[in-house]
């Protein structure tokens, strides 16, 4: 049973970080810090450790898909994430092809199909 639990744990791995870019700026159109969304996303049953969430704000930023800004004028600055023009064009493009993907698994899961290939 653990190579099952062991499996299961590494294929689940592999599909959060497949899931993890669209949960997050899904999220972003509201500034944000790094720690209001670890903690958004884990109210929303999407658990994302900081080691992970931080090195992909950094890449999506430079990306052109955040822009960011930082609050000084708390007693700890903190840097504020948001969806820039060109991302949120980019989410909704994602989130389009999201809803296809989960149609398209929904209806191999379920033994029937959807327009794209039921026969």
């Amino acid at each position: 049973m653990s190579n099952v639990n062991e499996m299961v744990d590494k294929l689940l791995q592999e599909l959060r970080r497949g899931t993890i870019t669209i949960a997050v700026l899904s999220q972003l159109e509201k500034p944000q810090y790094g720690y209001s969304l670890v903690t958004i996303l884990a109210e929303k049953g999407v658990q994302v450790e900081a080691g992970t969430l931080y090195p992909l704000l950094r890449r999506l930023e430079k990306q052109g898909l955040l822009i960011s800004e930082w609050d000084t004028n708390e007693a700890r600055p903190r840097k504020f994430y948001l969806l820039s023009a060109l991302g949120k064009d980019v989410y909704i493009k994602l989130l389009d092809e999201w809803k296809k993907m989960a149609s398209s698994m929904e209806g191999l899961i379920n033994g029937g199909g959807t327009e794209h290939g039921n026969d």
